[in-house]
């Protein structure tokens, strides 16, 4: 027995000192390459004229790996996305209610929760059109608990004409947006809404087709004539708007009825799609509307009230209580400069997120490097290894996600940069080379 003790002595001790060996070589090897990040990011001039934040961890051990202004306060844009991809995950499950309805004798009453999909084309097609067109009694549309502004709180109101900036509404139609194109030799622009061909008007003193500030009345300019080319225009959402819209789509009457008419009967719910099929499209392709309705589609599961406010708190109170420094969130897109969140929260989220979904799951959701969504044009390697949500405003460009490195490990990292004045494609060139390094060094 002394003989084996000897001898495993003689092996083990060995074979510790290697382990200790390259343990330490590890640790020195790291932080040699995070004294070359501290470089990179307090001699660059890029990031010295702006104002730049950075946290990577390890989640295996929840460990900060490196740190650069992390606790501080930072303009998050379509970042903001992340906190109402993770308000759906915790509260809407698998399906999403597209409308609440009672029957009453030989009529419908039927009302909104806020469901995006609704002749969307950027959505998979529900099941409301169907419902609606196939039902045989009378149909009402009453409008929902809904006391939000058309926008959000510090959206830009001079963007109301962009397609990135649409109305929130408790029951959207078409995405609360019409399309109009132009084809050879047409004179004036046409839509597929009848509504709106009938409220076109020509104006010499626009350059684009524009829409009255608080009305559907639609300016167009003669030169565009003869040219194939189309533009996507908001329209001012109103319930009796949406009640003429969906009475023309469906060919049948649908009446308006006040909110505050009391029903008798069992409130019912029709389920529309998978909350995947938006989450995807969300994450993506950056889609504001889809995002400030999952957060409407929230409040509505919480409390009574179509109230993004009351789906935050929620949010907040019951799940985010334990971030490192409390996120400033007022909207579901990150349209509004009111948001404000830290980069080391934002890594914090990223665990929570990733402890809701499987890996292979969430990857596909993001935009991929070089591959898909917001990312198609950059991180481009023969195997995508960044798998992220941008976020970009004037002078403000954001990046959060999961680098999957070399090694094969998952890092959840969030880089953040604001008030730069430089174009943001050397924004973005710095970034690339900073988390290309990460990569191969991790």
């Amino acid at each position: 027995m002394k003989n084996i003790r000897s001898l495993l002595s003689r092996h083990i001790q060995p074979l510790s000192l290697i382990i200790s060996l390259f343990i330490l070589a590890s640790c020195s090897s790291t932080k040699r390459f995070n004294r070359t990040l501290e470089s990179d990011f307090r001699h660059s001039d890029t990031f010295n004229q702006s104002f730049s934040g950075f946290a990577l961890m390890d989640p295996d051990n929840n460990k900060m790996l490196y740190e650069y202004n992390s606790q501080k306060y930072f303009t998050p844009a379509s970042n903001v996305k992340l906190l109402t991809f993770y308000a759906g995950l915790k509260v809407l499950g698998d399906s999403l209610p597209a409308l609440k309805y009672i029957v009453q004798n030989d009529s419908l009453i039927f009302r909104g929760t806020g469901d995006p999909s609704f002749l969307y084309t950027d959505a998979p097609e529900s099941k409301v059109y169907d419902f609606l067109k196939n039902r045989t009694e009378e149909l009402y549309y009453q409008p929902s608990a809904f006391t939000e502004e058309s926008f959000g709180p510090g959206w830009s109101w001079d963007d109301y004409n962009y397609y990135y900036s649409v109305e929130r509404a408790a029951f959207p139609i078409y995405g609360n947006y019409v399309e109009f194109k132009w084809n050879s030799g047409q004179e004036k622009p046409s839509t597929y809404i009848k509504q709106f061909n009938d409220s076109l008007l020509l104006s010499k003193n626009i350059t684009e087709i524009k829409r009255d500030l608080d009305k559907n009345t639609f300016r167009y300019h003669p030169s565009q004539s003869g040219k194939k080319t189309s533009q996507i225009v908001p329209f001012k959402y109103t319930p009796e708007l949406f009640t003429k819209l969906l009475s023309d789509t469906l060919q049948k009457p649908v009446k308006l009825v006040n909110s505050e008419l009391r029903t008798t009967g069992t409130e019912k719910t029709l389920y529309s799609l998978p909350a995947d099929s938006l989450y995807k499209t969300m994450l993506r392709n950056s889609d504001n509307f889809i995002a400030e309705q999952l957060l409407l589609m929230v409040a509505n599961k919480v409390s009574d009230t179509l109230k993004t406010d009351n789906a935050i708190k929620y949010i907040k109170t019951n799940y985010l209580n334990d971030l490192p420094d409390e996120p400033i969130w007022v909207d579901g897109s990150g349209l509004s400069r009111y948001n404000l969140v830290t980069p080391r929260s934002m890594v914090g989220l990223l665990k929570k997120i990733s402890e809701e979904i499987p890996q292979d799951k969430l990857f596909d959701y993001l935009p991929s490097g070089g591959e898909t969504g917001t990312l198609k044009n950059w991180y481009k390697a023969d195997v995508p290894y960044i798998f992220a949500k941008t976020g970009t405003l004037s002078n403000n460009h954001n990046l959060s996600g999961y680098i999957k490195t070399k090694s094969g490990k998952i890092l959840l990292f969030s880089f953040m940069n604001n008030n730069y004045t430089v174009s943001s494609s050397v924004i973005k060139t710095e970034m690339q080379r900073i988390l290309r390094s990460i990569y191969l060094n991790y």
